[in-house]
């Protein structure tokens, strides 16, 4: 019974971090170009090796 007494803050705070991370990278536009990532990844900038 101790223990819940010590997990279940542990777990609210971990999930209200994780709730104010996510609202952080809102306003920071971490999510406005996923499309844009997700082709820059596609493609190729090096130049091969000869």
């Amino acid at each position: 019974m101790s223990g819940l007494l010590i997990l279940i803050p542990v777990a609210l705070g971990l999930g209200l971090l994780g709730l104010v991370t996510f609202f952080w990278a809102m306003r920071q536009g971490q999510f406005e170009d996923l499309d844009g990532a997700a082709q820059r990844v596609l493609i190729d900038d090096e130049e091969p090796e000869e």
